[in-house]
């Protein structure tokens, strides 16, 4: 297990009561799964023919992404999470084995170089304050081997967002621009929107990138 000893606001919010509250909120139940299953089959179209086999969640709580896409794909699953409540929804209930599920932050990845082909978030670095989020895209560029995605809320500029109240809990930013920016050997696959008036997502923008 990481050592989350050293927790960010940000890391001991999620990891505390404020996060379980999010459990609670976000139960995997049909209304919540169905979008994030379309959402997923879209996002793999822009990959046909050269599909990932292995994909980790960085952020997984307790695993909607990887639920929705046990339907859509085969691939072998991997899930990061800092909060164990979260983590031990999501291996009770068969998503991903306690092998492949990990109790660590997303600036510390346990995992070994070019470990999955595809690494992700969805509405994670949205959460990460901006001084931090440079240490957790080097780790998910590091242990992916090909592919990342990033499925996160859009800003032009960078500004801060209350949340649920809260301050310093809620960034946007042109997250694929900040992706191409920082890695010169990433290449656009494919991005979009997903509109909450017709898909039931939190208008989020997705972009995939290919290592080249």
């Amino acid at each position: 297990m990481t050592d989350l000893a050293a927790k960010t606001k940000q890391l001991s919010a999620w990891t505390g009561a404020f996060g379980d509250a999010y459990i609670d909120r976000n139960p995997p139940e049909p209304a919540l799964l169905q979008p994030r299953v379309k959402m997923w089959s879209r996002m793999l179209d822009s990959l046909v023919g050269r599909p990932p086999q292995s994909i980790l969640e960085v952020g997984a709580n307790i695993g909607l992404n990887l639920r929705a896409l046990r339907q859509v794909s085969p691939a072998t699953l991997y899930a990061v999470e800092p909060n164990g409540k979260a983590l031990g929804r999501l291996v009770e209930d068969g998503v991903v084995p306690q092998e492949r599920a990990f109790q660590a932050m997303g600036g510390a990845l346990p995992l070994a170089d070019g470990a999955v082909e595809m690494a992700f978030t969805s509405g994670v670095l949205i959460h990460i304050a901006p001084d931090d989020l440079p240490a957790t895209m080097r780790e998910m560029h590091r242990v992916s081997s090909r592919y990342i995605a990033c499925v996160e809320y859009f800003s032009d500029q960078p500004r801060e967002i209350r949340y649920r109240g809260e301050e310093g809990l809620l960034f946007t930013r042109d997250f694929g621009g900040l992706w191409m920016d920082s890695f010169p050997d990433l290449q656009l696959v494919d991005y979009g929107f997903f509109w909450r008036r017709v898909t039931g997502l939190d208008n989020l923008t997705w972009w995939v990138f290919e290592k080249r």
